[in-house]
């Protein structure tokens, strides 16, 4: 082996032991749910200051005990980043279902920023903060579903055909691209994800009045820009994966987890309840995708069977 060649894949064997380990998983998974438990007292003792008028604010997130189970959710959901790197390398099918696993933690997350606006009364579907959460309560249990779905395709199509002579064994070289693009984003999400809670700090504390405003975008923080590179990710091993496979439901299917990606990005531009429905129709487009893609494979490995 050439010492060049060796050396690239000690780097890379050590980088992978540092970052994608199941002892590294297994650490940050320690590590975030101390960080979640403290974070979650901490948010409950700000809103008892700020309820005892100690801190002034007009944020809803500071005002509803139950509005502090925000904040332990938005570490578990950078563990799930976090995860969904992790099984990159390993297969693109449950890399997407991180992907939709994180959307649906982030609808999930918004039900507890929101409910400090829920207004018990009368007229329940006049009230644009009632409806916000009628319409979350309910994506929140179909995405479920749908998620359960995904990965119910994923492990029926693996236990059906999971020997060696039917199974395609994965491109060495594109499982090292993978891999190589996996150990890249584990430092620029993490970097990412400080740059944004700083610019968010920053711009809930840049008043005059020392009063915390109500942002209504505090669900897009770090996400948005998050799903902006995973587009560019998917797109990326989509065209990689060019080289290393010629089949058409393949190609589309990985043509179709990138349009579900995109459909994800683009619900963070909107509201309401189109905002819901694009997140829905993303992940029912992927698991359509999947579905087909799946009697694909089955055809092609009957075939072999019977040739």
């Amino acid at each position: 082996m050439h010492p060049s060649k060796f050396l690239a894949q000690s780097i890379l064997q050590s980088l992978s032991q540092l970052f994608l380990s199941q002892n590294t998983k297994a650490k940050s998974e320690r590590i975030i749910l101390i960080i979640a438990v403290v974070s979650y007292l901490i948010h409950l003792g700000i809103i008892l200051f700020s309820n005892q008028q100690a801190i002034p604010s007009e944020h809803n997130l500071l005002n509803n005990p139950i509005s502090a189970i925000y904040t332990p959710f938005s570490f578990i959901l950078i563990y799930e980043v976090y995860l969904l790197i992790f099984y990159l390398p390993q297969s693109t099918s449950f890399y997407i279902a991180k992907q939709y696993e994180i959307i649906t933690l982030i609808v999930i997350r918004r039900i507890f920023k929101d409910i400090g606006n829920i207004k018990l009364q009368t007229g329940w579907f006049q009230n644009q903060y009632d409806l916000q959460f009628t319409y979350d309560t309910l994506t929140s249990l179909v995405l479920f579903l749908l998620i359960f779905l995904f990965y119910k395709s994923i492990k029926t199509f693996n236990k059906n055909y999971s020997s060696p002579q039917l199974i395609d064994k994965a491109h060495t070289s594109f499982v090292y691209i993978k891999k190589c693009i996996a150990i890249i984003l584990v430092p620029v999400l993490f970097s990412l994800a400080i740059i944004s809670f700083f610019q968010w700090f920053i711009e809930a504390t840049a008043n005059n009045n020392s009063v915390l405003p109500a942002l209504n975008n505090v669900n897009n923080v770090f996400f948005d820009d998050f799903f902006n590179i995973l587009i560019v990710v998917d797109v990326l091993l989509l065209l990689m994966s060019f080289f290393y496979s010629d089949k058409f439901h393949t190609i589309i299917r990985n043509s179709g987890f990138v349009i579900s990606t995109i459909m994800i990005k683009v619900s963070f531009s909107v509201s309401g309840v189109v905002n819901n429905l694009l997140i829905v129709g993303a992940i029912v487009f992927g698991l359509g995708i999947l579905c087909i893609y799946n009697l694909f494979e089955n055809l092609n490995n009957k075939r072999k069977l019977e040739s």
